[in-house]
C-alpha cells in the first residue's frame, strides 16, 4: 500500500478530521464509490458510511454529495439500481457496478497508478514501515 503526502487536505469543522479539498475529491470520488460498488452492491446511506469507514475519514462524503454523483455515474452507465426491501424492512435503491462501469474503472486506476508512480519520482510518495510485530 502507498501513501500520498501532500498538502491537499482541509480540517473539517470542529472535529478536525483530514479531508481532501474540492478538486481532488472531484477527481477521486467516482472512483473511490465505484471501487467500493465493484466489491459488492451497495444502497446510498451504506455507501456514505462505507466510504468514511474504508478511508478513515479522508473521502467521507455526505448524502448530499453521494447521491448526485451516484446519479451522475447511472447517467453515464457505470451503475444500475434496483429497488429492494432491505433485512429491516425498509426498501432501499441499491447500487451496482456495470459491466461499463467496471471497464471505466480498470482505466482510472491504470491513471492513478501512473500518477502515483510519477509523484513516487519525485518524491512525494513514500512507502510505510513494515507494521511490527
Amino acid at each position: 500500500m502507498l501513501y500520498i503526502l501532500c498538502d491537499a487536505y482541509a480540517f473539517n469543522g470542529n472535529t478536525k478530521e483530514m479531508t481532501l479539498e474540492r478538486e481532488w475529491m472531484r477527481g477521486a470520488a467516482p472512483l473511490a464509490v465505484l471501487t467500493l460498488l465493484d466489491r459488492r452492491e451497495m444502497y446510498g446511506y451504506e455507501l456514505v458510511e462505507a466510504l468514511d469507514r474504508a478511508s478513515k475519514g479522508i473521502l467521507a462524503m455526505g448524502q448530499s454529495t453521494v447521491y448526485p454523483l451516484l446519479y451522475n455515474l447511472e447517467g453515464r452507465g457505470h451503475v444500475t439500481t434496483s429497488w429492494r426491501t432491505s433485512e429491516s424492512g425498509r426498501r432501499r435503491k441499491y447500487y451496482r457496478i456495470t459491466p461499463e462501469g467496471v471497464r471505466w474503472l480498470e482505466g482510472q486506476r491504470s491513471q492513478w497508478t501512473k500518477l502515483v508512480t510519477a509523484m513516487g519520482c519525485l518524491g512525494l510518495v513514500k512507502h510505510p514501515a513494515a507494521p511490527d510485530g
